[in-house]
């Protein structure tokens, strides 16, 4: 019997890649910006911020929530995943289908976790 959610690891895979990206994206095109460039970069990153950190956090928790199995960390990865997507909403199509999974992850792993409870049940 699986004890893990799939959905749930999909989500934080692809949780941590876009955060990596964003971070490597807006912070790498700020050190060869000069001028006014820079100055619209810097407000660019100061935009995604906000965006990019709660995708940071709610990656941290979908990765407590598959490996200690808790279903309570995965929903706050994927209440995070939307907090984070309400903060750009330009950036929407990239944070929808994570937050999407994210919570069929978090309904996966509590269903997982339930049946394993009633297993250990019915064998005492």
């Amino acid at each position: 019997m699986r004890k893990r959610s799939i959905a749930l690891l999909v989500a934080t895979v692809a949780a941590t890649a876009y955060t990596v990206y964003l971070f490597c994206y807006f912070i790498g095109g700020l050190s060869a910006a000069e001028g006014t460039e820079l100055v619209g970069g810097a407000i660019a990153t100061a935009l995604v911020t906000p965006h990019a950190v709660m995708f940071l956090i709610g990656a941290i928790f979908g990765w407590l929530g598959f490996l200690l199995k808790k279903s309570w960390a995965a929903l706050v990865g994927a209440i995070l995943y939307s907090v984070g997507s309400l903060f750009f909403l330009a950036y929407i199509m990239f944070g929808a289908p994570i937050l999407i999974v994210g919570f069929i992850g978090y309904a996966n792993q509590k269903k997982l976790n339930k049946k394993a409870k009633e297993a250990v049940e019915t064998d005492e």
